[in-house]
């Protein structure tokens, strides 16, 4: 893949992951549609970058992804990259009696029914280009899971599972599936929560360099590790990443 003349759609692009990204591709003559649910955060980046378009939108509600899917369509028929990076993290046990409904089901739709349900949408679009991508953001928590966040390492494996299928569907077309896996990354979401973590610009650069050389699945940093020693010594994997 080129890294000039797209049109991008970043999901969750209004800061941590999406941000870098979103500027990267800024930085090498992308036309950058940003969709997130902090509408003062895409006003400021609007500011800051105003060739870029932004739209707020909650993609885990099915009336706003329907309705941003329709603005898509009708105001960049030549989109021909869609980067489902939106993502949500909750941090609670099953044994807590507190009602979990709500969080199990943002979760869930967040990180797993609505990009799954954005390329679906969009499949059409992006097969009426010359050439075309989808990259989807999961987690080394897909791979290997941790012990507080069960519905997240679900929902991420899910993604990861639903990318590898995906990719085994489009191979013979002209849309290219990748697959970014990041450990942890300093980002809000991960406030007070792990060490040694990777920027969200580093994650970026790294992402560039495989997304160059159409390299589909992009482990990040320590996940090359992880992967690594998941394949030869999964207990070990298991051992490390359980109270992470």
């Amino acid at each position: 893949m080129e890294v000039t003349g797209h049109t991008i759609l970043i999901t969750g692009g209004a800061s941590g992951i999406g941000l870098a990204l979103a500027e990267r591709f800024i930085h090498n003559d992308n036309q950058v549609i940003i969709v997130g649910r902090n509408e003062n955060k895409l006003n400021r980046l609007k500011l800051q970058y105003p060739n870029i378009t932004t739209y707020a939108c909650n993609i885990g509600v099915e009336e706003q992804l329907n309705l941003l899917v329709k603005q898509l369509y009708d105001n960049h028929p030549e989109l021909n990259i869609l980067i489902n990076n939106a993502g949500i993290q909750h941090n609670y046990s099953f044994m807590d009696t507190s009602n979990h409904s709500d969080r199990i089901a943002e979760e869930i739709a967040v990180n797993l029914i609505s990009p799954i349900q954005l390329i679906s949408k969009l499949l059409p679009l992006l097969a009426r280009q010359k050439h075309a991508a989808i990259v989807n953001v999961s987690s080394g928590l897909g791979l290997v899971p941790k012990k507080s966040a069960p519905v997240y390492c679900s929902s991420k494996a899910g993604l990861h599972i639903f990318t590898k299928a995906l990719r085994y569907q489009l191979e013979n077309t002209n849309i290219k599936v990748f697959e970014i896996i990041p450990p942890v990354v300093d980002t809000d979401m991960t406030k007070g929560r792990g060490r040694n973590k990777i920027s969200p610009d580093e994650l970026a650069a790294q992402f560039l360099t495989y997304f160059q050389k159409d390299r589909l699945e992009v482990p990040i940093g320590k996940i090359k590790w992880l992967t690594f020693i998941n394949r030869l010594y999964p207990a070990l994997a298991e051992k490390i990443l359980k109270n992470s």
